[in-house]
């Protein structure tokens, strides 16, 4: 089950906004100072790189993925999880709208 709230944080109000729209995020803070975003990849190919550690959640929509040095498309939908590695990066392919958590550290 994908998660479908979540109390009691900070929300920035500001949207991170790249790819030219085709992706938007805004970043929440929880009392004990974790950082999250949460946000939504529109029909795209495009390729993020990672500082930290991820996990990308799916809430909505789905996508495929592809983690940096494999040669591998993996299907991600509502509920699902997949973990990219810090300093790393990944492609994803989005025909419908792909609504995430992203998990950081």
């Amino acid at each position: 089950m994908s998660t479908n709230q979540i109390s009691g944080v900070t929300v920035s109000t500001q949207a991170s906004v790249y790819f030219d729209g085709k992706c938007v995020s805004h970043g929440i803070t929880f009392p004990d100072g974790t950082k999250k975003s949460v946000g939504v990849v529109l029909p795209a190919n495009l390729t993020f790189n990672t500082g930290a550690p991820e996990i990308m959640e799916c809430v909505a929509g789905g996508c495929e993925y592809k983690l940096a040095g494999t040669d591998a498309w993996l299907k991600s939908g509502p509920g699902d999880k997949f973990s990219i590695p810090g300093n790393s990066s990944f492609d994803i392919r989005v025909t419908e709208p792909y609504h995430y958590i992203c998990h950081f550290g």
